[in-house]
C-alpha cells in the first residue's frame, strides 16, 4: 500500500495532482485515518485506462554488445537525425535529451539504448560509461543539434550569453573531451549571422564589440584547436529527398587533415545536374492509409470563413480585396511578403518548413483543400518518419516534437558522405550546385567574408587609435 507523496513519486507528478485526481475518482484509493492509501493495482489501472506515460530515468544502455561504428546522439528530440543517420549506417548507441515528452518518444521507440538528460550534469567519462564504450575504444561520431532558439533569426539573438547558447559550449567541451572521428553539428542559418565578441586571441573580453558571425567563428575556433578540419553549408533538405522546403547549416568536421566532401544531393529544383524533381507534399502524402484518423488542432472561426475563400496553393494576398486588410487586420501594415498568412499548402510542391504548431496566424500550414491545419499524422509523413513511430505526449506536443525534427532524408545523406569518407569512396562532383537560395554559405566562402570584416573592423580601431 502506497501513500500520496510515494504514488507521486512513482507518477512523477506533484502530490497535489495525485490528490486531484483522488478527488476525480480518476485514481481508486481508500481512506485510512486521515490519509489516503492507493494499492498498485489501482496505479496500473489508472496508468491503463488513461493512456499514461511516465517519463522514463536516464539509464545506461540495455547491452554491452559493441558495433563497428560507434555513434552518440545529442539534443535527440523525437529522432529525426538519428532515424536518418541509422538509415544511413550509423546508429547511435546513446541519446541526450531534456524534454520530458521527447525523453518519453526516445524510451517508447529505443528503450534499449542508453539515455541521459541535461548535458550540463554529465562528464564525458560518465557519458561514455552511460553508453558501455570503455575509454579504449574510440568513438566514432557524435551528432546532434543543439538548441537551435539562441541562434534564430526571428528569436533574441543574444548567442551563447542565453542559457541554451550555454548549452552549445557544453556540447563543444564534450566533443573535445571525447574526441570522435567525426562530428556533426546541425543548426538553423541564423548560427551563421549570430553575434558574438569574437576574438583570435585566447581570451574574449567583455568589452569586445559583438560581430554578426562570432558565434560560429568562436565554434570552428574551438574544433580547429581540437584538431578537427571542418567543413559546411546551409543545405535544403528538398535537395536530398525530403518533400519540404528547410533549410539548414550542417557542419561536419573530421579529426584529421582531410576535409569532409560537402553532402551529396539527390533531387533538385529543376532536374539540374541530372538529378530527379524534389519531391512534393502529394508524394508524401500518399504514404498514408486512406482510412487514417487524422489528429489535428482547428482554426477559429473568425479565421476559417477566409480559409473558404482560398484555392490549394494560395495564401492571404489571394483573398478579395475587401477582404485582405479584415483578415490580416493590424498585420496588413507590416513590412515583407507574409507569406505565411493564410497559407493553403500545395499538393504540387514541397511542403513549407514544418512548425511547431500549424495554426499559428504567421506561419500557418492549412491542407491544400480541407478547412484544417495539416494533422500530426500528415506531420510525420512529410518528416518520413516511420508509420510504426510513436510520438509521446499531447498533440501539441507532437507537433512540437515533429515540426523540430531533422527531416530524415537530411539525415540519411549526412550519415552516407560520413560512412563513404570512413570507407575511402570518391563522390561525385557537385561543384556550382545551389545547395540553398542563399550565396556564400559554405565554409569557404563564408570565412572568407568574415575575415573581410575582422580586417575591416581592425583597420576601423586602428584609425581610432591613431587620431
Amino acid at each position: 500500500m502506497l501513500s500520496v507523496h510515494d504514488v507521486a513519486l512513482q507518477l512523477k507528478v506533484s502530490d497535489q495532482h495525485v490528490r486531484s485526481l483522488l478527488r476525480k475518482d480518476e485514481l481508486k484509493a481508500e481512506m485510512i485515518g486521515k490519509q489516503w492509501i492507493i494499492h498498485q493495482e489501482a496505479i496500473n489501472k489508472y496508468v491503463n485506462d488513461y493512456n499514461v506515460v511516465i517519463e522514463p530515468d536516464d539509464h545506461p544502455r540495455g547491452t554491452t554488445e559493441i558495433p563497428d561504428i560507434v555513434a552518440f546522439s545529442f539534443f535527440s528530440g523525437a529522432m529525426g537525425l538519428d532515424i536518418g543517420m541509422a538509415k544511413g549506417g550509423i546508429k547511435a548507441l546513446l541519446a541526450c535529451e531534456l524534454d520530458k515528452a521527447c525523453r518519453m518518444t526516445i524510451d517508447k521507440n529505443r528503450p534499449e539504448m542508453a539515455l541521459i538528460g541535461d548535458i550540463n550534469n554529465y562528464t564525458a567519462d560518465k557519458i561514455l560509461e552511460y553508453a558501455g564504450i570503455p575509454k579504449s575504444r574510440k568513438v566514432d561520431v557524435i551528432f546532434g543539434g543543439p538548441p537551435c532558439q539562441a541562434f534564430s533569426s526571428a528569436g533574441t539573438r543574444k548567442g551563447f550569453k542565453d542559457s541554451r547558447g550555454n548549452v552549445f559550449l557544453k556540447y563543444i567541451d564534450i566533443i573535445t573531451e571525447i574526441l570522435p572521428s567525426y562530428v556533426v553539428i546541425e543548426n538553423v542559418r541564423g548560427l551563421l549571422s549570430s553575434a558574438y565578441p569574437y576574438s583570435d586571441n585566447d581570451t574574449i573580453a567583455e568589452d569586445i564589440e559583438p560581430i554578426k558571425g562570432g558565434a560560429l567563428l568562436l565554434i570552428l575556433k574551438k574544433l580547429r584547436e581540437a584538431g578537427y578540419t571542418v567543413a559546411f553549408e546551409l543545405y535544403n533538405a528538398a535537395n536530398f529527398g525530403a518533400p519540404q522546403i528547410r533549410e539548414r547549416v550542417v557542419i561536419i568536421a573530421y579529426h584529421g587533415d582531410d576535409k569532409i566532401p560537402y553532402i551529396t544531393p539527390t533531387h533538385s529544383e529543376k532536374g539540374t545536374f541530372g538529378l530527379p524533381l524534389w519531391r512534393t507534399l502529394s508524394m508524401a502524402m500518399s504514404s498514408l492509409p486512406k482510412d487514417i484518423e487524422h489528429q489535428y488542432v482547428t482554426f477559429p472561426e473568425e479565421r476559417l470563413k477566409y480559409y473558404r475563400m482560398l484555392k490549394e496553393g494560395q495564401y492571404w494576398r489571394h483573398l478579395p480585396p475587401d477582404a485582405q486588410k479584415e483578415a490580416m487586420g493590424a498585420s496588413y501594415h507590416l513590412g515583407g511578403g507574409k507569406t505565411g498568412f493564410f497559407r493553403r499548402v500545395s499538393f504540387s510542391k514541397p511542403s513549407p518548413t514544418l512548425v511547431t504548431h500549424p495554426a499559428m496566424p504567421a506561419t500557418d500550414l492549412c491542407h491544400p483543400t480541407e478547412d484544417r491545419p495539416l494533422s500530426v499524422q500528415e506531420y510525420k509523413s512529410i518528416q518520413e518518419f516511420p508509420p510504426s513511430w510513436d510520438i509521446r505526449g499531447s498533440l501539441i506536443d507532437q507537433y512540437k516534437q515533429i515540426g523540430n525534427a531533422v527531416p530524415i532524408a537530411l539525415g540519411e545523406a549526412i550519415a552516407r558522405i560520413i560512412v563513404a569518407h570512413m570507407n575511402g569512396e570518391k563522390q561525385r562532383d557537385f561543384t556550382g550546385f545551389p545547395y540553398s537560395r542563399y550565396k556564400k554559405t559554405d565554409d569557404s566562402s563564408w570565412e572568407k567574408e568574415m575575415r573581410k570584416q575582422l580586417q575591416k573592423d581592425d583597420l576601423q580601431q586602428l584609425s581610432l587609435f591613431a587620431v
